[in-house]
Parts: structure tokens; C-alpha cells; sequence
């Protein structure tokens, strides 16, 4: 089954699943920045990046030379099953023609409102879970048969379940950062407005004293 094969990892395809706007605090910068990591991490083999969305198409369209496709449109609109199906497609296929050797993901997975979790994932290959008991089921289909058709399901599931669990990360991001920044905003005006008032105080003040003055030098 092609997508259970193991092989030297030289070839990586990375998918780097970012937003298409920013005003999301760190949202953006912590997938970038994580993506570097495994970069340099798997600095023997050739790391090949899928781009989706277009903060992460901005960045490493200038500094890195093996980028294999973008996705910039993705998440202007409602996250759609035929999006994550074209991207599985392409890798599925790449991969078995061995033209990539494994295939990770670097996503913001919704975690609740106040935060989110960065996760690095192994999608290609396959791995099976370990088989703690023998239990033997009877298929109508040979096993080999229900798996290759199976598994190719259960990578589009995967990257859509990145797709849609990125887009709650960011708007929730988006909402923190907002009310941070309306916060700050606020707290910036009281400050301005205190002063504005010492200030004009001040200068009243300094009127008052100079009408005085002039009036006790009259006298």
C-alpha cells in the first residue's frame, strides 16, 4: 500500500497552513516561526513548502527558493471540502510517486477563545496504530482494498480538520487581539484626557495670576 511505504526522509513536504490577514496578534509570526524551527531541524533533506494562506506565502516566497504551491484565497471565505481535497490530492500523488519522502503539518489547532495550540503533525506515511489486542474482523473486501481506499479519505479528513480548526484559531485570535487593542485604546484616551485637562488647568491658572497681578499693580 503506497501510502504506508517508509523511506529515507530526504524529500519533506511541509504544509504551512497560515491566515490571510493579519491584525491576530502572534497568530501568523508563531506558525512562521515554527515552520523555521523544523526547517533547521531537518536542515540533511530538502524541505519542500505547500503555502496555505497568505501571510506564510508573503514570508517564505522571498526566502525560501522550494516552494511547491500556494493558497492564498483559502480562508476568505467560508473553509471549504474541496479545498482540503486539492491539497490532499497533490500530496497523496507526490508522494507516491516518491517525489516526497513524508509529508508534516504546521497549524494553529483551536484550543479556546483565550488561546491555541501550535502542533507539528505527521501526516505521510500512514502510521498505524499499535495493536495492543488481536481481534479478527471479517471484511467483505480484502483488507488491502478497504485501506487504499480508506486512507486516502483519512489524509483529506486530516488536512481539513487543519483547515477549519486554523480558521477558529484565527478568529479567535483576531477577537483577543481586538479587545487588547480597544483596551489599549481606552486606557490611552484617559490618559491623553488627564492631560488635557492638567494642561488646560494650568494655563487658566497662569491667566488668573496674571489678571491678578495687573490688577495690584493698578492699584
Amino acid at each position: 500500500m503506497d501510502l504506508l511505504a517508509r523511506r529515507e526522509e530526504k524529500r519533506i513536504q511541509l504544509l504551512v497552513v497560515t491566515a490571510d490577514r493579519g491584525l491576530a496578534g502572534a497568530f501568523n509570526s508563531n506558525v512562521i516561526r515554527a515552520s523555521q524551527k523544523f526547517i533547521q531541524e531537518h536542515s540533511g533533506a530538502e524541505v519542500q513548502l505547500e503555502l496555505i494562506g497568505r501571510k506564510g506565502r508573503d514570508f517564505f516566497r522571498r526566502r525560501h527558493r522550494n516552494v511547491t504551491g500556494e493558497y492564498s484565497t483559502i480562508f476568505q471565505k467560508v473553509v471549504r471540502y474541496e479545498d482540503a481535497l486539492e491539497i490532499a490530492n497533490k500530496v497523496i500523488e507526490r508522494f507516491k510517486k516518491a517525489e516526497i519522502d513524508a509529508v508534516y503539518l504546521v497549524v494553529n489547532n483551536f484550543k479556546s477563545m483565550m488561546a491555541s495550540s501550535m502542533v507539528v503533525s505527521h501526516i505521510l506515511p500512514v502510521e498505524l496504530p499499535e495493536q495492543k489486542e488481536q481481534i479478527d474482523y471479517i471484511y467483505e473486501q480484502p483488507p488491502g482494498v478497504l485501506l487504499e481506499h480508506l486512507l486516502p479519505r483519512y489524509i483529506e479528513a486530516q488536512i481539513f480538520r487543519a483547515l477549519l480548526e486554523s480558521a477558529a484559531a484565527e478568529h479567535a485570535a483576531r477577537m483577543t487581539a481586538m479587545e487588547a487593542a480597544s483596551s489599549n485604546a481606552t486606557d490611552v484616551i484617559d490618559s491623553l484626557t488627564l492631560k488635557m485637562n492638567r494642561v488646560r488647568q494650568a494655563s487658566i491658572t497662569r491667566e488668573i495670576i496674571e489678571i491678578v497681578s495687573g490688577a495690584a499693580a493698578l492699584g
